[in-house]
C-alpha cells in the first residue's frame, strides 16, 4: 500500500457518496433500482448493521485535522452510519485526495480495510485507485483518487440525455471495466450516476469498487447480476434521462407508477434501437421483457460481449463556424474612391476632375518615332521567339530526369523502392495509467481520414508539462520485425506546433517506468515543430522493429470543443509506415 500511495495521478474524483446538504432518509434511498435487490438480499443484516453503526458516534474530526502527517483534511462531503468522507491534500505529494474515515471499532471497520485492499490490489485504470488503507490512533481510513476535472453522470444527465456515441462509450467502459473486476473476484453493488465519472476526454471512471457497498453494509448472492443489472440501468438513464423504476433516484424522475418498465425507445424518441435493446437485456434480469429474442446479459462479461458484437457507433462530426466573408479595406479600395459601407474616405477636400488623354502623335516626328518603335518591337519579337524554340529543342534532347534517377537507383545493388508496410494492431500507450482515448486507437490505421484518436486537452502548452504528462502516444504492431524508413502522421489539427517522436519497443503493452516511459526504447526518429497537419518522419539508421510506438510530447493550440475545454490538444487521424 505504501508504493502505490506515492503513485502520481494525473487528475482526481469529487468524492463518493452524498453531500452533506442530503438527508439521511435520502442516502438509505438513493439506490432505489439497482439495489433494490441487494438491499433484500440483506436485508434483515443490514438492519442489523445499521443499529449497530448508528451506536457508534463517528470520529471527531475537523477541517486542517492530519492523518498520518501527510493527509490534510479540507472539507467533509459526508457523514453518515458512523463514518464521514473528506476532500483532503496530501502534503507529502501535494495533490488532492478523498479520504474516508471510520473508528475502528465501527462493526464495518474490518470488511472496509479488506475490500480497500482488495481493491488497490486491481490496479486497473478504469477505476478511481485505493491509494492506501490504514488503521492507527484508533481510526480506519482509507485513501483514493480525487479526480477534479471528472464530472459525476448524475451532473451529466441533468443537462440532458447522452448521445448515442456517448452512451455506448459508456456502456462499453463500463461493462469491460466491471467484467474485469468480477474476473478477480470483486464486485461493485452500488453503480450508480453517482459512482460514475467522466473525464474531460471522454473516459469514464469508476470509484468505490467494492469499498462503497463496504461502508454501507451492502452485500449480494448474485453480485455479477446486480452489477450487470445497474449497468443496464445507467444505460437507460443515459438513453432516456430517466431511471427504469418508478422511483425518483440520482436526480432522475422515474418511470409512472404501473407501466412497468418499458423499453427506452418508447420512453424517448429518437433512441439509438441497439442501444434500447442492450439497455432491456441487461436490465432483463428484474422481469423485464427484451424487445427481442436475444438471451439476457446476467453478466458484466456476457455485456461487454454484446456491446462489441454491436456495429460500432460513430462519434458526431465537429462543428465548425463559418469565417466571417472578405471585406475589402479602405487602402484596398484606393484613395478618392467611395468607401463600402459608408466608411469615410481617405480624399480631403473635393476630388480632381480626371485628366485628359495626352494628344495624339501627328507631327512628321512623331511618325517617325512610332515607325522606330515598331520596328524594335518587331525585332525583340523575333529574337524572343528564336530564343524560346532553341530552348525547347534543347530541353527535348535532355534525358528524362525522373527516369534516369530511378535507372540510377535501380542499378544499385540492394536498393529497393519504399513500400508500405500494413498495422496489424494498435493500443494506446499510457504508463502512468491515465488514458487519452483508449478504445479508438484502431482507428489511426482504418483507411479513413475522417476518424481520429484524440488526446486529452491541457491548460499549457504545445510542450506538455513533465509534472501533468511526460507524453501521449500510440504502439502499433507491424505483424513481424520490418525494416524502417519513416511514418507519415496524419494530425487533426494544424496550429502552433506539435512534435512527435518514434520508438522502438518491445510489445504493444511493454512494462516501463513512470518516471521515464521511453527510456529503455530505441529512438527512430523526430519531427521537430510541425505546424502542418502532417507530419513526415524520416528514420536515417537501418533500424528493425515490430513494434513502433508515435509518442507526441507537444499538443498545438486549437479552440476549445464540447467536450474539450482546455485548448491544447491533438488528434492523429491515419498512421503509415514504410520500409
Amino acid at each position: 500500500m505504501a508504493e502505490r500511495s506515492t503513485a502520481a495521478v494525473d487528475v482526481a474524483d469529487s468524492d463518493g457518496e452524498e453531500s452533506l446538504t442530503a438527508e439521511a432518509g435520502k442516502a438509505t434511498a438513493d439506490g432505489a433500482g439497482t439495489q433494490q435487490k441487494a438491499g433484500k438480499e440483506t436485508e434483515a443484516a443490514g438492519n442489523r448493521d445499521k443499529g449497530a453503526a448508528a451506536d457508534v458516534n463517528p470520529p471527531e474530526l475537523h477541517s486542517g485535522h492530519k492523518l498520518a502527517r501527510r493527509y490534510r483534511l479540507e472539507e467533509c462531503v459526508t457523514r453518515l452510519d458512523g463514518f464521514s468522507s473528506w476532500r483532503a491534500v496530501d502534503e507529502k505529494l501535494r495533490r488532492a485526495v478523498g479520504v474516508h474515515v471510520l473508528p475502528a471499532d465501527h462493526p464495518r471497520a474490518r470488511p472496509v480495510l479488506a475490500a480497500a485492499r482488495s481493491a488497490a490490489l486491481l490496479g486497473d485504470p478504469r477505476f478511481v485507485q485505493v491509494l492506501d488503507a490504514v488503521e492507527e490512533n484508533d481510526l480506519v481510513y482509507v485513501v483514493h483518487e480525487w479526480l477534479p476535472d471528472a464530472t459525476e453522470l448524475t451532473t451529466v444527465l441533468a443537462s440532458g440525455p447522452l448521445e448515442p456515441h456517448d452512451a455506448y462509450q459508456l456502456v462499453s467502459q463500463v461493462s469491460q471495466a466491471m467484467a474485469a473486476a468480477h474476473r478477480e473476484g470483486l464486485a461493485h453493488l452500488r453503480l450508480n450516476p453517482g459512482s460514475v465519472l467522466r473525464t474531460e476526454s471522454g473516459q469514464y471512471r469508476i470509484r468505490g469498487l467494492a469499498v462503497l457497498a463496504a461502508l454501507r453494509g451492502i452485500s449480494s448472492e448474485h453480485p455479477q447480476r446486480t452489477d450487470t443489472e445497474s449497468i443496464g440501468a445507467l444505460l437507460y438513464a443515459g438513453l432516456t434521462q430517466r431511471w427504469p423504476y418508478d422511483q425518483d433516484a440520482h436526480g432522475l424522475s422515474g418511470l409512472p407508477k404501473g407501466v412497468g418498465l418499458i423499453a427506452p425507445d418508447q420512453v424517448r424518441a429518437g433512441v439509438h434501437r441497439g442501444l434500447s435493446e442492450l439497455a432491456m437485456r441487461a436490465l432483463v434480469n428484474d422481469g423485464a421483457t427484451a424487445s427481442r429474442q436475444d438471451q439476457p446479459c446476467t453478466t458484466p462479461e456476457e455485456l461487454s460481449k454484446a456491446v462489441a458484437a454491436m456495429p460500432r457507433i460513430r462519434p458526431p462530426e465537429p462543428a465548425f463556424t463559418p469565417s466571417p466573408a472578405y471585406q475589402r479595406t479602405n487602402y484596398q479600395q484606393g484613395y478618392g474612391q467611395p468607401p463600402a459601407h459608408g466608411g469615410s474616405s481617405r480624399t480631403i477636400g473635393p476630388a480632381a476632375a480626371p485628366m485628359p488623354p495626352p494628344a495624339p502623335l501627328q507631327s512628321r516626328t512623331g511618325k517617325a518615332l512610332k515607325w522606330t518603335v515598331s520596328a524594335l518591337l518587331i525585332a525583340a519579337l523575333g529574337l524572343g521567339s528564336w530564343q524560346l524554340a532553341d530552348t525547347l529543342l534543347k530541353e527535348e534532347n535532355k534525358p528524362d530526369p525522373g527516369s534516369s534517377t530511378s535507372e540510377k537507383d535501380d542499378d544499385k545493388p540492394g536498393q529497393v523502392a519504399s513500400k508500405p508496410i500494413p498495422i496489424e494492431d494498435a493500443a494506446e500507450f499510457a504508463p502512468d495509467g491515465s488514458a487519452q482515448n483508449a478504445d479508438e486507437a484502431e482507428l489511426t490505421h482504418d483507411g479513413d481520414a475522417s476518424t481520429f484518436w484524440r488526446t486529452s486537452g491541457y491548460n499549457d502548452g504545445p510542450p506538455l508539462a513533465p509534472s501533468v504528462k511526460k507524453g501521449v502516444g500510440i504502439i502499433y504492431d507491424l505483424g513481424s520485425e520490418r525494416t524502417l524508413k519513416g511514418a507519415s502522421i496524419g494530425l487533426h489539427y494544424g496550429g502552433s506546433y506539435t512534435e512527435a517522436s518514434l520508438y522502438a519497443t518491445d510489445s504493444l503493452n511493454p512494462s516501463v517506468s513512470a518516471d521515464d516511459p521511453v527510456g529503455s526504447f530505441t529512438k527512430l526518429a523526430s519531427s521537430g515543430h510541425v505546424t502542418s497537419k502532417t507530419a513526415n518522419l524520416k528514420v536515417k539508421s537501418k533500424a528493425k522493429a515490430r513494434y513502433v510506438l508515435v509518442w507526441l510530447t507537444a499538443l498545438p493550440y486549437s479552440p476549445p470543443e464540447q467536450y474539450y475545454t482546455r485548448p491544447y490538444k491533438q488528434a492523429i487521424t491515419e498512421v503509415k509506415f514504410t520500409g
